[in-house]
């Protein structure tokens, strides 16, 4: 059991809070007026009695995300149902009453015991120790974005029938070149996928009987261009440099919704090598979805904050770099997964911390607020890459260290440069036996962050 001090509850006069632990586990923490029972309860107390003002408050703690599709509970729209407050998540409406976690979509939230002691807001986490308060942030009530379809009316998203397989849907969205569309399409694919695993139809994967495209294409009006050839971004002391630097981050998360879809069908038909061989769990492919839908929510936030900056997604040149990655690993998942989860997502732990950085010297908490989002998902992203190329390595009774470090020999483009973020590589499960003294096929470029 962990016990966290959240605050003085006197200072804590937000509806609702954002906090980080030191494990990267987000939490949002509500406060709430308390329910009265009945007409014969008394009314709120004045504020100059602050015993009474404290015990005329709940509190609330439950993941950040909702289980369902990921959406950001810190926008959750809160009701009274039943003498009891329900928060429905912003994305689509799934509803879960604060305190027990349940839904009546059948789903459930984590959700985690808040007390007042001594003046002092405490939360109780069970099954965890040594935990400790990362950062608590209050969550505007001013609603910057929301993650519904910013779609024209005469192009709606095109979606697919029940009988449509996972690799369908995959494929579906690959091929699909509008941001707006792959993103609508991208959140719709991971909430009806995770929903049907809990019944008795849960979607067919459809392995090997379609094809995903070599590349995924792009708008016609973007202007790709090779790496090499990308403008500098500048340090982030300018609007200018935010706005290139911020654009450079949607393009690669574009590009990581795009990967993330495409390791679901193009290594559906995977089996391990060693008897009796394994395909791939169930599990893969959810993990893997859930990525891609945290990729398109990062890009949502990216996008929407590029456009109160006065610019857009698309007004820049871009590159595919995290792509010509993806070709070189096509034909095997362990290269994929070392290279793409283990690589590039893992650098974008280490450079993170400095990008966030130089928003915040310049005095850009919004921006911060989005990369901060980006940095934390990252983490459970190189999680489930670690994860997943672990489990081929048990199955088929290899070093995973080994196979990793081989496959970046072999299939990757450069030096695994520093310096490294130890902690955040760490918590992925990610020691330094991974990445100290490791290089890939000579290049001078730089290294992709991201992905």
């Amino acid at each position: 059991m962990s016990t966290i001090d959240l605050g003085s509850a006197a200072a804590l006069d937000h509806s609702r809070y954002a906090v980080t632990l030191s494990s990267g586990k987000r939490l949002v923490v509500f406060r709430l007026p308390r329910i009265s029972p009945g007409p014969s309860e008394p009314a709120l107390p004045t504020l100059s009695d602050t015993a009474a003002q404290e015990n005329a408050w709940s509190y609330y703690a439950m993941e950040a995300e909702c289980p369902h599709a990921g959406g950001p509970m810190t926008d959750a729209h809160i009701d009274i149902e039943d003498s009891a407050y329900v928060a429905s998540c912003p994305w689509h409406a799934y509803d879960f009453n604060v305190e027990t976690g349940e839904s009546s979509y059948g789903v459930k939230a984590c959700t985690f015991p808040v007390e007042i002691s001594n003046g002092r807001v405490m939360l109780r986490i069970a099954n965890a120790s040594n935990l400790t308060l990362s950062a608590i942030e209050p969550v505007s009530e001013k609603v910057k974005f929301k993650h519904g379809s910013r779609i024209d009316a005469w192009a709606p998203p095109k979606y697919l029938d029940d009988k449509a397989t996972l690799s369908d849907w995959c494929v579906h969205i690959l091929n699909t070149t509008d941001p707006e569309l792959k993103i609508e399409l991208t959140t719709h694919l991971f909430s009806i996928f995770a929903t049907r695993e809990q019944t008795a139809n849960p979607m067919e994967l459809g392995a090997g009987t379609v094809q995903p495209p070599d590349e995924p294409p792009r708008e016609e009006s973007i202007n790709q261009v090779a790496p090499s050839r990308m403008p500098r971004a500048g340090r982030g002391g300018t609007v200018k440099s935010r706005i290139a630097m911020l654009h450079a981050l949607a393009n690669i998360e574009q590009w990581a919704i795009d990967l993330a879809i495409d390791i679901c069908v193009r290594f559906a038909t995977f089996q391990t090598v060693t008897a009796p061989s394994q395909p791939l769990p169930r599990t893969f492919y959810y993990d893997w979805l859930k990525v891609a839908n945290d990729e398109a929510k990062h890009f949502s936030l990216l996008r929407a904050r590029l456009e109160e900056l006065g610019s857009s997604f698309g007004a820049l040149p871009v590159h595919h770099g995290l792509w010509e990655s993806a070709v070189r690993t096509a034909h095997d998942l362990r290269a994929r997964i070392s290279v793409i989860a283990l690589v590039h997502e893992a650098r974008g732990l280490d450079v993170n911390p400095l990008t966030i950085e130089k928003f915040r010297k310049a005095q850009d908490p919004e921006s911060v607020e989005v990369l901060d989002i980006i940095h934390n998902d990252e983490i459970t992203h190189v999680t489930t890459g670690h994860r997943w190329l672990s489990w081929i390595c048990e199955q088929e009774g290899t070093d995973p260290v080994k196979v990793f470090r081989e496959n970046v020999q072999e299939h990757f483009r450069g030096a695994v440069k520093g310096p490294f973020n130890v902690e955040a590589r760490a918590m992925a499960g990610m020691g330094t036996q991974y990445y100290e003294d490791l290089s890939g096929q000579p290049w001078s470029g730089e290294i992709i962050a991201g992905g």
